[in-house]
């Protein structure tokens, strides 16, 4: 399988779903808390059915993980950002271990490697503008593999609410 653009990670066939996984996948990811016996009913299957289809999903890589969303200003982190990184051209060939090395931090929510002028878009929770600052200069613009960034403060974060 060959690499993707700009030297990402090779991309995943699409796998096949029907319209029973999409029910099940919709409530899901709406509320991943949601019982067994919930979803079964809301796809209109027998719990034992659910089980199985839920485990093929992740089986399959649908599913990529279960977890819980913690809320950073809970654990003292009330300022979160936006960080748009762009790499030197020649350092483009190791988009995917400089993404890996920057998920790793513990500023760090998510990692998104992109397309267009980025090559990524970093979300990252600390506790004021003095760590915000600290994290930028540490870790990215001392970085000579780092071209430029480009951060955003986050006023709030909006999730989907359940149907």
């Amino acid at each position: 399988m060959k690499n993707g653009p700009r030297g990402a990670a090779p991309s995943r066939a699409a796998v096949a779903i029907d319209d029973t996984d999409r029910v099940l996948l919709d409530h899901l990811a709406r509320d991943g808390r949601i019982t067994n016996n919930a979803l079964a009913a809301a796809a209109g299957i027998a719990p034992s059915t659910c089980l199985g289809r839920m485990r093929a999903l992740v089986e399959r890589g649908v599913i990529r993980g279960f977890h819980a969303e913690i809320d950073p200003a809970a654990l003292g982190r009330d300022l979160q950002a936006m960080i748009a990184v762009r790499l030197q051209g020649g350092s483009r060939r190791h988009l995917t271990e400089f993404g890996r090395r920057l998920a790793m931090l513990p500023e760090v929510l998510d990692v998104y490697v992109v397309a267009g002028e980025d090559d990524y878009l970093v979300r990252v929770a600390t506790a004021n503008i003095e760590e915000l600052r600290a994290f930028v200069l540490d870790h990215l613009s001392e970085n000579a593999a780092v071209s430029s960034t480009e951060t955003m403060l986050i006023f709030e974060h909006l999730r989907p609410l359940a149907s």
